[in-house]
């Protein structure tokens, strides 16, 4: 058997390379390549031209819709059945947290396919598709990450997709682990605002709560990433957070403490300055 093949990456952003080449022709034609694998019917040649039509001046984020544009139009016409072949295409999970390079981009347009087909059951013949296209954030997160994706879900059934994400908190993969904190920030870089969270960032809580000690870096960061988010519009509990996370906290911990405050406390807030302080930082 053929094996898959995903496009040769940087391992880090190039001032002369923008990263919106890293979904260029060789990533269409890798994937065109890899679906072909599985799914006997795909017509390669009709997806590429699609892909590849008009991309040029697209930003990555633009890019990765437009491809996903082109899975739909040649994929079956079933959101599961479309979905079941993309799964079928992906590379082992990273069993790494750092230092993965920008060749995991190759998923963007994979987990955009989800965001924009999953949500609708007009996608996948008049049933609810939010089982499948979980299952997809779930595979896809363990190769790239699924924190944009999960937005439109978030925004979409709030109630539903939290819960999803609450029930993965205890997951054996950290990358699973750290999207259920990245996916439901409030303010996430290169992510759609999720208002709701911004308003009321409550029903958040528990997750960091369950991730605060977790043993993976990779997931505390992004806890002190999400209570900094936090901090932006509701400092007081942010600052509450923090100092009741400062009784008994470790080392770990109080790292989280301090990331999540940073901000604050360069702008001179002084109850900031003091929690960096407490927790061992300037």
């Amino acid at each position: 058997m053929h094996a898959f093949r995903t496009p040769v990456a940087p391992s880090s952003i190039q001032k002369d390379n923008p990263i919106k080449f890293l979904l260029d022709a060789e990533a269409i034609d890798c994937l065109a390549h890899n679906i072909a694998l599985v799914h006997s019917h795909f017509d390669a040649q009709v997806f590429k031209t699609l892909a590849i039509t008009n991309i040029a001046a697209l930003g990555i984020m633009d890019r990765s819709a437009h491809i996903a544009e082109a899975l739909k139009a040649t994929l079956p016409a079933k959101f599961s059945d479309a979905t079941d072949i993309l799964l079928k295409t992906l590379t082992p999970p990273n069993v790494h947290t750092e230092r993965l390079g920008l060749s995991v981009f190759f998923y963007l347009p994979h987990t955009r396919f989800v965001a924009e087909y999953g949500r609708d059951p007009q996608h996948n013949g008049g049933e609810d598709p939010f089982e499948v296209a979980m299952r997809a954030q779930y595979e896809l997160t363990r190769r790239f990450t699924a924190e944009f994706s999960i937005r439109p879900f978030l925004m979409h059934d709030f109630e539903r997709t939290l819960n999803q994400l609450t029930l993965w908190l205890n997951d054996p993969d950290p990358h699973v682990r750290r999207l259920c904190s990245e996916g439901c920030r409030p303010r996430l870089p290169w992510g759609a605002r999720i208002p709701q969270l911004i308003k009321d960032p409550r029903p958040t809580l528990p997750i960091l709560e369950a991730l605060k000690n977790d043993p993976s870096l990779y997931v505390r960061r992004s806890v002190a990433n999400h209570l900094g988010d936090i901090a932006k519009n509701h400092p007081a509990l942010a600052f509450e957070i923090c100092e009741r996370w400062l009784t008994n906290a470790d080392k770990d911990l109080k790292w989280v403490i301090r990331h999540a405050v940073r901000h604050p406390a360069k702008q001179g807030h002084a109850t900031a300055i003091a929690l960096r302080k407490a927790a061992g930082g300037r």
